[in-house]
């Protein structure tokens, strides 16, 4: 995945094979962040700025991918999914600034909509709305995991869960929104 920053190019990569503190890493990061807390990680992300390695950070809850809605860049700092959380990270100077965990199992990824100013985490088991504070606003879940889409319309936030079943959340309160 790679996103444009004022401070240039951001690259999101799996590295499933790293191994914090390891010297037999093929790549180095100069930021080694490890969520779970010395528990069996299940995801480990990199972050790449300008072709330079910046920092890696290691999770576990449900294993996550790097695909397009892996991070958002907005205000200066990068929002990433790793595993079951949501880290912020400046890159001005390389630093975390928080972490969150967005989802009991899995945050699959995270989408934000310009007009209401909304982070919005897919997690398998819950949408939720976190704030650039990293505090969440609120959390839903549904019959099913939310293993399908994930959009964000002009009024409400619609997630479709395993059995097809759409749920649509007003983005103020999280509660049901009219079509």
């Amino acid at each position: 995945m790679q996103l444009s920053s004022p401070a240039g190019v951001i690259q999101i990569v799996n590295e499933p094979t790293y191994s914090l503190s390891s010297a037999d890493n093929v790549r180095c990061y100069p930021l080694e962040l490890q969520l779970a807390g010395g528990a069996q990680s299940s995801s480990i992300h990199g972050v790449v700025l300008n072709d330079e390695l910046v920092a890696v950070i290691s999770n576990g809850g449900g294993a996550s991918g790097v695909h397009q809605h892996s991070a958002v860049f907005k205000d200066g700092l990068l929002y990433l999914a790793v595993g079951d959380s949501v880290v912020c990270l400046s890159l001005e100077p390389v630093r975390m600034v928080w972490s969150l965990k967005a989802d009991s199992a899995t945050c699959f990824g995270i989408h934000f909509d310009e007009k209401h100013s909304a982070f919005i985490s897919h997690g398998e088991l819950e949408i939720a709305r976190f704030s650039a504070a990293g505090e969440i606003l609120w959390s839903e879940s549904g019959a099913d995991i939310f293993s399908e889409r994930l959009a964000l319309h002009p009024q409400f936030v619609e997630a479709m869960d395993f059995n097809g079943k759409i749920y649509r959340f007003r983005y103020e309160d999280g509660l049901p929104a009219s079509p």
